[in-house]
């Protein structure tokens, strides 16, 4: 009668109720005991939420109550096939299931047991029973405890959450969640993030550097070539006939590394993609980046190597023909208030010599400490979370020892 007012709720579009209860199993060859999730399925029709992906075998027949659907990672640590048995305590009694099928869901595509860091498909896996046999077994005829809710567009989901638990919480709720907190979901989005973060700074970076090379390299050559460069302007050919000259040069080098990118950018993505589908056990998972992401990386490619390259050009352009092809003027320098200081005029000419160059060149020395501050940082504070994890690793393992109990065992609460 619950499902009835729970459908009713605004912005409620489905509503599909289970049973969801743990149990130890005992796995042949393996001497620890196991953690099993068990989650009902329906028997008599497909389920509207958190379908399967059946790998491998079948689903359990209606009336057939020791048949049963493993994770597939699960079954794959165990060794476990179709035809294959493994031993629970149900309910505090023994139950043989016979494993009819393997499948994996998109609930736990990050299976973690409860107490655990990470994922253990040795200790922890997820194993689903047919719906009547489940309530059978836990006394639960025509009763649920657990529910999965699907909201119309532009819900908001904390609104429904709150009178979900009022409803619920007379016959012992523990509170909903959306989606965004479900654990699978909270881990594979944060990992999406990382992604996003790394996609946006890490290109930036390097194509920073590319340009201030580019306009290094160019700017020693520009110098080598000044005389030239005047000698050109002399006989008629005009700034932008000069600029374009540079411009080509550094399209061709940016060329053979676009058409390096893209072929080692495919392989990678498509290498990245195997190992993600791997990781977190997706059915499926395609690899069909098309022109576009090409396309934006080879104009935001292009884009900084002539921003590297008109700096360089632009200065060496605008002189008159008769001063470029004269040797560069050497630059002129004055007595600073540094160096009427009595106590610096008493340091030895080297040291007085960098005190110099530091104070002619204030921006670039700002930059080039702020640059050598930033790398540390980031040494230091990496250096930091190792130890942290390491530390946190360390003490979870000698406290499981230390009680002589199997890490992550227990109902997850």
């Amino acid at each position: 009668h619950l499902l009835e007012r729970i459908r009713l709720l605004p912005g409620v579009q489905t509503v599909e109720s289970r049973v969801v209860r743990s149990a130890v199993l005992d796995i042949d060859g393996f001497e620890e005991p196991v953690i099993g999730q068990l989650v009902s399925i329906p028997e008599r029709y497909e389920a509207e939420l958190n379908r399967l992906a059946l790998r491998t075998g079948r689903m359990p027949r209606l009336g057939a109550p020791d048949e049963a659907l493993v994770s597939e990672p699960f079954a794959e640590a165990h060794g476990l096939s179709v035809g294959d048995s493994v031993r629970a305590i149900i309910n505090g009694n023994w139950r043989q299931l016979r494993i009819v099928g393997l499948a994996l869901s998109p609930e736990y595509v990050y299976t973690i047991g409860p107490g655990a860091l990470m994922p253990d498909d040795q200790r922890f896996g997820v194993i689903w029973l047919g719906e009547e046999a489940m309530q059978a077994a836990f006394d639960l005829q025509g009763a649920f405890n657990s529910l999965s809710l699907t909201l119309l567009r532009g819900t908001d989901p904390e609104s429904v959450i709150s009178r979900l638990d009022d409803i619920l919480a007379r016959y012992g709720g523990l509170g909903a969640y959306a989606r965004k907190d479900q654990i699978s979901n909270w881990f594979l989005m944060n990992e999406i993030k990382q992604l996003q973060t790394l996609a946006a700074i890490l290109p930036t970076v390097f194509l920073a550097v590319a340009a201030f090379l580019t306009n290094m390299v160019l700017a020693r050559l520009i110098t080598v070539e000044r005389s030239e460069i005047g000698l050109l302007k002399a006989f008629g050919y005009r700034d932008r006939d000069v600029i374009w000259h540079y411009i080509k040069f550094v399209l061709g080098i940016a060329i053979i590394g676009i058409v390096l990118g893209c072929v080692f950018g495919y392989y990678l993505g498509q290498m990245n993609t195997r190992m993600y589908a791997e990781f977190y056990r997706f059915p499926f998972l395609l690899f069909d980046p098309g022109v576009q992401p090409f396309a934006i990386a080879a104009g935001a490619s292009v884009l900084a190597a002539i921003l590297g390259v008109i700096s360089a050009v632009r200065t060496i352009a605008a002189m008159p023909p008769a001063e470029s092809m004269r040797p560069p003027s050497p630059p002129l320098f004055r007595r600073t208030l540094l160096s009427r200081i009595p106590l610096l005029r008493a340091l030895d000419q080297p040291t007085r010599i960098l005190l110099r160059q530091i104070g002619r060149y204030p921006l670039r020395s700002a930059f080039t400490s702020f640059g050598v501050g930033m790398a540390v940082a980031v040494l230091i504070s990496s250096m930091q979370w190792l130890d942290s994890i390491n530390h946190l690793v360390d003490v979870y393992f000698l406290q499981a020892q230390a009680q002589d109990v199997t890490v992550g065992f227990g109902e997850p609460r």
